[in-house]
């Protein structure tokens, strides 16, 4: 029976790494060849099926437009044949390991997780905090919650929350901002990391926009902690800056919150199998959300009452 590839897998294996990364080197690491074999296996792959799949540029190799059109396939294909492989041996169901950013972690989920733990004391939660997308279908990460448009190429992404944002400041700010155009006067705190912009805040208030003026950090959560030590204001993400209102350490100067395409994602990788862990940590999610607003809510009505 004639086999239904009509190259070698390896030379597949070696296409998918060299256009997803862009070189021969991590494909002949992953491989255990050398970078002058992935060459060949492409050069063999492009004669036997008769057009090009890479570009050749100073910049490395390119797919071509063919390529780049089945290379979803090609990536979901073989993380589903990882997953096959994997089932062959125990799985570690107690561990559950997830990448989130620094923002999530500190001002969300840190707070609420003791509860996904009483629910489910049998499964312990790693947390891999940092502002990189990590490689989920190459590692041992078992999802990730990332903030931006849920668009990333072999990534499945089911919305968590977070899409409204609006300004927030130090309570001793607030009598120093009774109109928005008084932010043209206090220092406005530019978190140069977020992908927030101020300009859709102000059209929804019928404000012209101002020249932002003040503090600078690279990190979400630093600039979280300068709104909080009075350095000036910030744009944040109502969810993330909903304990903060609640509890005073922050106010919201005014009332309009803007709705924005931007959010924080779910993400696994497409064509990978959910296992149990994972199944249950986004159910509780689907709850926690939900709750965590309505709770905000109540807080700040019994504290305005």
């Amino acid at each position: 029976m004639p086999s239904p590839f009509p190259i070698p897998l390896n030379a597949i294996r070696a296409i998918e790494i060299v256009a997803r990364r862009g070189a021969l080197a991590p494909a002949a690491e992953e491989l255990g060849v050398t970078p002058g074999a992935v060459s060949q296996h492409l050069r063999r792959a492009e004669e036997r099926l008769g057009l090009e799949l890479f570009e050749r540029t100073p910049q490395g190799l390119r797919p071509t437009a063919a390529l780049r059109q089945i290379l979803p396939q090609l990536t979901s294909g073989f993380t589903a044949l990882a997953d096959a492989v994997g089932n062959l041996k125990p799985g570690d169901e107690k561990v559950l390991t997830l990448t989130v950013g620094s923002v999530f972690a500190s001002r969300w989920l840190i707070w609420r997780i003791a509860k996904f733990n009483k629910l489910h004391p049998e499964i312990e939660v790693r947390l891999v905090v940092t502002g990189t997308m990590i490689d989920l279908v190459h590692s041992d990460i078992d999802f990730g919650i990332r903030f931006g448009r849920g668009n990333w190429p072999g990534l499945k992404a089911e919305l968590v929350g977070g899409s409204r944002y609006s300004p927030v400041a130090a309570p001793s700010m607030e009598k120093l901002l009774h109109t928005p155009a008084d932010l043209a006067r206090v220092p406005l705190i530019r978190d140069t990391s977020s992908m927030l912009p101020w300009e859709p805040w102000f059209a929804s208030v019928g404000a012209e926009p101002i020249e932002l003026t003040g503090p600078r950090y690279d990190d979400p959560a630093l600039a979280f902690d300068a709104a909080i030590s009075e350095q000036g204001v910030l744009m944040a993400v109502d969810m993330m800056s909903a304990d903060a209102v609640s509890d005073g350490r922050l106010v919201r100067p005014f009332a309009t919150s803007v709705e924005s395409d931007l959010g924080y994602w779910l993400i696994v990788a497409e064509g990978r199998r959910e296992p149990k862990k994972v199944r249950l940590f986004r159910e509780w999610l689907r709850a926690e959300v939900p709750d965590s607003a309505e709770g905000y809510v109540a807080q700040v009505k019994r504290r305005e009452g």
